[in-house]
């Protein structure tokens, strides 16, 4: 594992091989090339959740700021994937949060987005990798739950102990049930 700094997008890659590496973006600034891989991954977000879901320069700072902890996965330098947590809290003025009974504890990270470009999903462990950096580094930073929304079928592959805290028959625009779930970490 290596540690560097990259003052550019004023980041630090806390894990990395030759050809892949794990960026926990402190963000103060993204540069406007992150900008845009991050903006055309989201698109797929789009597919997924609906229109009003993906990120654009319009909202891409309320998700990569100095309150989130997003890590983004690079692949020959190019960015591939990311993953968005939040507090909790973060997130109260959102109708959902009544159904978790740790708003206001301080303990719980939610997960905002969690995406890949197509060509690198189920591919070399990359977004397990990732994921397991994440809950690493918010384990570290005082977390003991992640939360986050969930296609209802896809509910059944994540690893550890789940707790569904509600289904939602429509979440958004998908066609299909999701679930709000508790992780402990």
């Amino acid at each position: 594992m290596s540690i560097m700094n990259n003052k550019e997008n004023n980041s630090k890659i806390i894990a990395s091989d030759p050809n892949f590496n794990i960026d926990y973006i402190l963000i103060k600034h993204l540069d406007d090339s992150s900008i845009k891989e991050i903006i055309d991954i989201s698109f797929d977000l789009k597919k997924i959740y609906g229109p009003n879901t993906f990120l654009t320069e319009n909202n891409i700072h309320k998700y990569f700021n100095e309150k989130t902890l997003p890590f983004i996965a690079k692949h020959n330098n190019k960015i591939i994937g990311f993953i968005i947590g939040a507090p909790l809290e973060y997130f109260k003025n959102q109708s959902w949060t009544q159904y978790d009974d740790h708003m206001e504890q301080e303990n719980t990270l939610y997960t905002y987005a969690f995406i890949f470009k197509k060509a690198y999903r189920n591919k070399n462990a990359y977004a397990k990798t990732l994921k397991r950096v994440y809950t690493n580094w918010a384990k570290k930073k005082g977390f003991k739950y992640i939360t986050g929304h969930v296609n209802k079928k896809r509910a059944s592959l994540i690893n550890g102990n789940l707790e569904i805290l509600k289904e939602f028959p429509i979440w958004y625009d998908s066609k299909v049930p999701f679930v709000y779930y508790r992780k402990k970490i």
